[in-house]
């Protein structure tokens, strides 16, 4: 876990420049496209972080940026976007993007600045995020779909429009909640619906059927297949009954097969440009709408922009955490190095340079290298009050990721209590039943103003934050 700890103090995601020891970011990753149906050869955002400068200036998941401060990008700058990216001495950066349904347009972007050797709250909480698992992972999955795209040079963009084929009063009740569905997920991609003059039409197919071929073992495993898939509907990860990929077909007593495609109205009719289909083999018997209520809005992930041809891994990012707006030195944890504007620790008048002494009565006085030990050992300590049935592994490849026991909560509190854990930034997730069980939402810091001593009394804002993306 020490490893884990020290990849995120140290390594900051966002694009940044370094200059009398400031870091800046943006709060967006990106990839150069090859696709020659989306932004070839130009920068495509890939993610957007949550509270970042970016998602604030309303930057989305596939928007192209075609230009920086009025430059378009050409092959010359590839080989240093980055810089190109980030103009040396501008905090506010004007960039020229496009994305589906929408024109050009320029959007501005207040680069956010800090020094080098801060450690944020958000930081943090990933650091620590064992205190409070449920909330905080990142966390890997796979789905078994074929994607594909027309060969032809056409740019998606061109496409605003869509309707379904089909539809009429005889359409299958089934059917007709698989559109809707469709509908919802391509609308939030930016495209309309058009029923008179749309530039797609949307085919769907589906089957649910008995393998012919299936050949019943004469040994039966003790477990069904069972596979993990983010729930975007409810919101969680799902427990599906689909056998694994690498499962012989013949072993499989059923066969799922669902996909829709996107046929060209607009430039060259009846072109299929894009299409997605899903193929799952199961042992028991499932529901197609239950399939697509999960599955669309992931399937349409994909869409414009194509990463995976076949298995598309997706990143389930959960993050959930008391934020105060301080920020702490690397080289001195318990020293504040800045305090956001505006935040609850600037408002409740915590300082730069103020020394911790203690978080809610929990002791500061110690390093970071003591606090990551202790921090490793109090995770081997507490697997006793851990649920095994909600063990997974994470994107990190740790396998015993777990949720604590709800029965356990009073010993849990217990261990968070005991200040020889050196739990203090337990208070990222004071909101929590199992670390705090009076209820109280506020914190306590206790600080040093050169020789005065303080005592501040927080509400910390609670921020709860879920990217999903194709990894």
């Amino acid at each position: 876990m020490k490893k884990k700890f020290l990849v995120i103090v140290f390594s900051i995601i966002f694009v940044t420049t370094y200059a009398q020891e400031i870091t800046c970011r943006y709060g967006f990753s990106y990839e150069i496209s090859n696709s020659q149906n989306w932004g070839k050869n130009l920068p495509v955002i890939t993610s957007v972080y949550p509270n970042s400068p970016a998602e604030r200036a309303g930057l989305k998941p596939f928007d192209i940026i075609e230009a920086v401060e009025g430059a378009p990008i050409n092959e010359e700058e590839l080989d240093d976007i980055h810089l190109f990216l980030n103009p040396e001495g501008l905090q506010l950066i004007e960039l020229t993007i496009k994305n589906i349904g929408e024109d050009s347009h320029k959007v501005k972007i207040n680069k956010e600045c800090k020094s080098i050797f801060a450690l944020s709250e958000s930081q943090l909480a990933t650091a620590f995020g064992m205190y409070a698992v449920e909330d905080t992972h990142d966390q890997l999955f796979s789905c078994p779909f074929v994607t594909t795209q027309t060969k032809d040079s056409v740019d998606f963009s061109q496409f605003k429009s869509f309707d379904f084929s089909g539809v009429d009063n005889g359409q299958p009740e089934l059917a007709k909640k698989i559109n809707e569905l469709i509908r919802k997920e391509l609308m939030n991609r930016g495209l309309q619906y058009n029923p008179v003059n749309p530039d797609l039409l949307v085919h769907i197919y589906y089957s649910f059927n008995k393998n012919l071929n299936f050949r019943p073992k004469t040994i039966k495993d003790d477990e069904t297949g069972y596979v993990y898939r983010y729930d975007t509907g409810r919101n969680r990860m799902a427990k599906l009954p689909f056998l694994p990929p690498n499962t012989i077909e013949t072993e499989a007593e059923y066969i799922l097969k669902f996909g829709f495609r996107l046929e060209d109205r607009k430039l060259a009719r009846g072109r299929i440009i894009w299409e997605c289909e899903a193929n799952e083999m199961l042992n028991e018997l499932y529901s197609l709408e239950d399939f697509a209520f999960i599955h669309i809005p992931l399937m349409c992930m994909q869409y414009p922009y194509v990463k995976y041809g076949r298995n598309v891994q997706f990143r389930l990012s959960k993050k959930k955490y008391n934020y105060t707006g301080l920020n702490y030195s690397i080289d001195n944890i318990s020293e504040i190095v800045s305090v956001d504007p505006y935040s609850p620790a600037a408002n409740s008048g915590i300082r730069p340079l103020d020394k911790l002494d203690a978080i809610n009565e929990k002791r500061m006085d110690r390093s970071s290298k003591q606090f990551t030990s202790a921090y490793r050992q109090f995770i081997v300590n507490t697997l006793k009050y851990r649920d095994y049935s909600t063990r997974f592994t994470d994107a990190n490849g740790f396998p015993d990721c777990m949720y604590w026991d709800t029965l356990k909560y009073p010993l849990i509190v217990k261990e968070f209590d005991n200040k020889k854990n050196l739990t203090a930034f337990s208070y990222l997730f004071n909101y929590a039943p199992f670390i705090n069980s009076s209820g109280n939402t506020t914190c306590s810091f206790k600080l040093r103003r050169n020789k005065e001593k303080l005592e501040f009394i927080i509400r910390p804002e609670i921020r709860a934050e879920i990217t999903i993306v194709v990894d």
